[in-house]
């Protein structure tokens, strides 16, 4: 297993309308359930399971994930990630997703939450055919502890690094120390407890879309901010800060379903986890 605690591959085509997987392995402490289809569109669900039940010390995980002309597919977790003390090495997570010509990757992970004194550094690589499409969320909590006091990790780091056709498009890295850093000070945190992230990558990126998916935001807006960035490629980013993981996953899932709707011309499945 070159060193990896855990490590999966999956890659998926479109056959008959229809998405399935091309090949699929898994290894260690890193398992992917049957894929579930929630609507006639053809578009394949897969479940990530940890069945250690969270990241360990040292632990390493490796994900390649590879859709051919086509596929259309959405990845998520079976339940939150959960990062326990690290004495001695930090969590490391990477991923490595290739999307060919007319693919789309939803790719929806449960929460973050870093126990206290825990270390844990994620890095995603995306590398995008033109006319492809990508829709990424990650949610960061302000952790657990026995005492219940918030951000006693040490540290939780997430890189995203997306590509089109071999050039940069985007490039985020949130790194949070809360030792070192004035956490709920200006720029961090700014007295909330929990921060949301989507990156959206697609040649349909427009002004009216963007407009729909501010207008719904402001309409929500009493008890969190957010804002939109537009990216250098066709695409953007929102930035979510609350106080609580519901309030965000109810904004991204608002912020989905149209762009489902807007895109595609469906709505957003519910993933039955709970």
């Amino acid at each position: 297993m070159a060193g990896w605690t855990g490590e999966l591959r999956l890659s998926a085509e479109e056959r008959k309308g229809k998405t399935v997987a091309k090949n699929v392995y898994f290894q260690g402490a890193f398992k992917v359930m049957r894929p579930v289809y929630h609507d006639h569109t053809g578009q394949a669900c897969y479940y990530l399971l940890n069945p250690g039940g969270g990241y360990l010390d040292g632990d390493r995980y490796k994900l390649q994930i590879s859709l051919e002309k086509q596929a259309k597919l959405t990845l998520t977790t079976q339940s939150a990630t959960k990062v326990y003390r690290t004495p001695n090495n930090h969590v490391y997570q990477e991923t490595e997703i290739i999307l060919k010509e007319g693919s789309f990757l939803e790719y929806l992970p449960d929460p973050l939450i870093a126990y206290r004194d825990a270390r844990y550094k994620q890095k995603n690589v995306i590398r995008m055919e033109k006319n492809a499409t990508f829709i990424y969320t990650d949610i960061i909590t302000p952790g657990w502890s026995p005492d219940g006091v918030r951000f006693s990790y040490e540290s939780v780091q997430l890189l995203n690094e997306v590509y089109i056709d071999n050039e940069l498009a985007a490039y985020d890295h949130i790194k949070l120390k809360p030792g070192v850093q004035n956490i709920g000070g200006l720029g961090l945190m700014e007295g909330f407890s929990h921060l949301g992230s989507m990156i959206v990558v697609g040649e349909q990126t427009s002004s009216a879309l963007l407009d729909r998916l501010i207008q719904e935001i402001n309409d929500n807006s009493a008890s969190f901010k957010a804002g939109i960035s537009l990216l250098a490629k066709p695409g953007f980013t929102i930035r979510v800060l609350a106080n609580s993981t519901q309030v965000i996953e109810r904004i991204f899932a608002e912020c989905l379903h149209t762009i489902r709707k807007e895109w595609f011309s469906t709505s957003l499945c519910f993933l039955r986890k709970y």
